[in-house]
């Protein structure tokens, strides 16, 4: 743009005062050094008010800077010494701050005026070291629900650009009234070329005009999260592919106008990109992610596909070109046969797949899970969820032929049942370490004759959580081959009696860490004395939530025979105040976390205990403590400033 304004005057700061309340004669001696295009225009309609006194006519006149066109102002803006000038320009009025906002880093003249360097030499020495700290400081905003707004991203822009730019900008949800546009997002990417992660959930009104602007003026991109934006598609995206060469985490989900032609363009032109996720995406299809995954083969190590209209040739792609793999996330592949799973197995590409997530896919068969297991040679963490067509026999192949791994989780897999776990953990590889079992219907006890099966060794970590059927008796034939477990997490099961659980606490022999027993109604003091006594010196965490036949004489045991214990949750138990009395005497007691939440027989009498407890507790937890006053929880809050307590 030529410039319209040519200042030839010498430099004066005027501190303390605004343009409106300079003198006239002050503003017609600067109208002497301006060369001003000015064209012909009708003269402007005065209004003479009637002064009865017989007074003078006088002529309002408006401030000249006011009548400046957005030309003049536009150069004005960019020749300003530095970031504080601008940012104090910025808030004048909406319609400065717009303007600045519209100024592109690149416009913005860094070559002032000798007068202007000498008397700003120092600010301006500041405002680059500044900018360099900034630069490596990864400057961060986020605007969420109504805060996003065009005016407050331009604000951003704007007092950014002095620090060195924004490096990481979040917006989630907009302003129903107004919200954030391709005008707010425009102005980040004239003022900050340095951003470098940027992240778009639910932002309809931004579309493929913003994205282009980002594509044109951030080429530092590193990483890209459109979700719920129906405004983006392929033109904008395929923008960024082709001008951001360093992006390397990718996230679309529910962007329903992009399709393949933008996979291929970010396959084609982003050779650094590790990380993709594409999730309910309808346009997306064998095409795109074929080509991406075939395309970014050296660097992509992470992938997540979910709710796509894929079939089996993009997964026979992924087992053969996904050799740097190392995490894998399949869900809601309706169109996936078996055929596409086993060919992903056999593909034999797999070969640093660490992590692999499979939900709510038909395809997953006992046959392709056997497959995987002896194609991924490295897989350490595996996760079945509702995969309805698993088996026993699908379950112990697999542990059999996945030697690496160490930690298996089930859930909502019904066909599972009490002989297929055991088999499981018979037959794995020594370097197992975790089994969690989460809502499996098909587990029940049953009166089977089993054959001799060898223990698990390496199972230090064992979560059986909400299988109804899960029973004392399967209970017992589960521990018989975890003699080393160190985390037992029993929630939610309810046929869980002293007699299955006593036989197994006293058969562990490395000590018990951490043990949940939320919901176990039909357990009683008998297991958490015997939990006390013979691990008391490694339980650390210890959950009894809803164990309501829990009474003081738990907490007395704890306190007699816990030296590690800090967290501690004995909410809607049995317990009174002489409980809190006798865990408070515990000598060697330092409990950290309380939570005695809906005991109903715990009181005001317990305040000096729980005083006492407070002296090493950084959270304490008294809701639906019915018995105790709100002046006592008041006092225990200000006594025991250093405690969150909840009430």
């Amino acid at each position: 743009m030529p410039a319209l304004v040519n200042y030839s005057g010498d430099d004066e700061l005027y501190s303390g005062s605004s343009v409106y309340s300079m003198d006239s004669s002050l503003l017609r001696s600067i109208g002497s050094h301006l060369d001003m295009y000015c064209p012909p225009s009708k003269r402007a309609r005065i209004s003479f008010p009637f002064a009865s006194s017989g007074d003078m006519f006088e002529e309002e006149r408006k401030p000249s800077i006011e009548v400046l066109p957005d030309e003049c102002l536009f150069e004005i803006f960019r020749r300003l010494p530095g970031g504080q000038a601008r940012s104090a320009s910025a808030c004048v009025s909406k319609h400065w701050l717009t303007l600045l906002s519209s100024v592109r880093n690149s416009e913005i003249c860094k070559n002032v005026s000798k007068v202007n360097q000498s008397l700003n030499d120092v600010d301006m020495v500041s405002c680059e070291e500044g900018l360099a700290m900034e630069c490596d400081g990864y400057l961060t905003r986020s605007l969420e629900g109504k805060k996003a707004t065009d005016i407050r991203l331009a604000a951003i822009a704007v007092g950014a650009a002095s620090r060195g730019g924004l490096g990481k900008l979040s917006i989630r949800g907009t302003n129903p009234v107004c919200g954030v546009t391709n005008n707010g997002l425009s102005a980040i990417a004239h003022g900050c070329p340095s951003l470098r992660v940027l992240s778009l959930w639910n932002v309809p009104y931004v579309g493929d005009e913003g994205i282009l602007e980002i594509a044109k003026e951030c080429h530092l991109l590193e990483k890209l999260d459109l979700c719920q934006c129906p405004s983006i598609s392929n033109k904008g995206l395929i923008a960024i592919a082709e001008n951001s060469p360093n992006l390397s985490a990718l996230t679309i989900e529910s962007c329903r106008n992009i399709g393949n032609e933008s996979l291929q363009a970010i396959g084609r032109c982003c050779p650094k990109l590790q990380s993709i996720t594409i999730k309910d995406c309808p346009h997306i299809g064998d095409q795109g992610v074929a080509s991406l995954v075939s395309s970014t083969s050296s660097s992509l190590t992470k992938v997540k596909l979910q709710g796509l209209s894929l079939a089996d040739f993009s997964l026979a792609v992924i087992g053969h070109y996904g050799k740097v793999l190392t995490s894998l996330i399949l869900s809601g592949l309706q169109n996936v046969t078996e055929k596409g799973f086993w060919v992903m197995g056999n593909a034999q590409g797999l070969e640093k797949l660490a992590t692999l997530s499979i939900t709510s896919c038909r395809g997953t068969t006992d046959v392709s899970l056997e497959a995987i297991g002896k194609g991924c040679r490295n897989l350490k963490q595996m996760c079945l969820h509702k995969c309805c067509f698993v088996s026993d026999s699908g379950l112990i192949a697999f542990a059999k032929a996945a030697g690496s791994l160490e930690s298996l989780q089930l859930e909502e897999c019904n066909r599972i049942t009490q002989s297929g776990i055991l088999g499981a953990l018979s037959n794995c590889g020594s370097k197992v370490k975790s089994l969690a079992l989460v809502k499996c219907m098909g587990i029940k006890d049953l009166d089977l004759e089993t054959p001799f099966l060898s223990p698990c060794e390496s199972l230090r970590s064992l979560s059986i959580r909400s299988c109804p059927g899960f029973g004392s008796d399967s209970l017992a034939l589960v521990g018989n081959l975890c003699p080393q477990l160190q985390h037992l997490d029993l929630s939610g099961l309810c046929g869980i009696t002293n007699s299955g659980l006593l036989p197994l606490v006293e058969r562990f022999d490395s000590g018990l860490v951490k043990v949940n027993l939320t919901g176990c109604l039909n357990l009683t003091d008998k297991v958490v004395s015997a939990l006390a006594q013979l691990h008391g010196r490694t339980l650390e965490v210890l959950n009894l939530d809803g164990c309501i036949k829990v009474t003081d004489a738990s907490l007395v045991a704890l306190a007699d025979h816990c030296l590690v214990l800090r967290d501690l949750d004995v909410s809607k138990c049995s317990i009174t105040d002489t409980g809190i009395a006798a865990l408070s005497g515990g000598e060697q007691l330092n409990l950290q976390v309380l939570s005695i939440s809906g005991c109903s027989k715990v009181s005001n009498k317990s305040m000096p205990y729980l005083r006492k407890l407070g002296r090493t507790l950084v959270g304490l937890n008294l809701q639906q403590c019915n018995s105790i006053k709100t002046a006592t929880v008041d006092l225990l809050v200000e006594s025991l400033w250093r405690c969150d307590i909840l009430s």
